[in-house]
């Protein structure tokens, strides 16, 4: 990969950040692809080739569901997103504000299930003392 195609000094960036880079790359030219033969499909006139084209154009669908499975997997903070936006009935643009309403600030369940826990804990080593 040519160095123009990065932001910072190649050898300072980490391989992790070198491989999202290149599977954000592989899933921006996959969307190209799509789109691409998306057009072509447009104004094919010949249509065993504008089938042709659409089964094309149905693969780098495959490819780029393959490629944003793996940033999935390897960016927990856009596996969150992912899960909060994919699959959902709600309105897009609605679906941030109600997932900020339903969380509640303060200490999660787990953090609360542990603090108990020591206090108990706490109370129960006074008591034998």
């Amino acid at each position: 990969m040519g160095s123009e195609s990065w932001h910072e000094p190649y050898e300072k960036i980490s391989e992790k950040t070198l491989n999202m880079s290149r599977a954000i790359k592989s899933l921006i030219e996959e969307l190209e692809a799509i789109d691409w033969y998306q057009q072509r499909v447009d104004v094919c006139t010949d249509e065993e080739l504008r089938r042709i084209l659409a089964h094309n154009r149905d693969e780098e669908m495959e490819h780029a569901a393959m490629v944003l499975e793996w940033i999935r997997r390897n960016n927990p903070t856009f596996e969150g997103h992912l899960r909060t936006y994919l699959f959902s009935e709600r309105e897009i643009t609605q679906i941030e504000t109600l997932e900020m309403k339903n969380s509640k600030p303060g200490p999660s369940s787990e953090n609360v299930r542990t603090s108990i826990l020591k206090t108990v804990g706490s109370l129960k080593q006074r008591k034998e003392s």
